[in-house]
């Protein structure tokens, strides 16, 4: 779903994908991009990717109730959540979030704060795929 404020999905589009339509915004300042890249090694061992599954709409309505909470307490940002599902091999992008604000370290405060409660409660689940399997 997305508005003029917030844009949250997710999918098995790349993150690419989402984020193309997201241009250098003039009223902001400060625009933070982090990206949670796929590790080549999980417990030691070298990986070729990680599955990643989830309940489409409750997976949806958390996320839209993560954007709608903080743009709720931090009106001045706009945000691009999108995680991606499905199989994303070892170096690829699973998830990013993008923060605009008038200022870096509000920008760099929300980063985290979105990836604590993205993490905390949105139901995705992942599945290793080991090289040797």
């Amino acid at each position: 779903m997305a508005t003029e404020e917030f844009s949250a999905s997710i999918s098995t589009a790349p993150v690419e994908e989402p984020e193309a339509s997201w241009r250098l915004d003039p009223v902001n300042g400060a625009d933070v991009r982090f990206l949670g890249v796929v590790r080549e090694t999980e417990h030691g061992r070298r990986i070729q990717g990680i599955d990643y599954s989830c309940y489409p709409r409750m997976a949806e309505k958390e996320l839209l109730a993560i954007c709608a909470d903080l743009l709720h307490k931090h009106p001045d940002h706009k945000v691009l959540v999108h995680h991606r599902t499905g199989f994303v091999p070892a170096g690829v992008a699973s998830l990013i979030i993008r923060i605009r604000t008038p200022h870096s370290a509000e920008a760099f405060d929300l980063v985290r704060e979105y990836l604590k409660r993205i993490k905390a409660t949105v139901p995705v689940w992942k599945t290793v795929r080991y090289e040797s399997e």
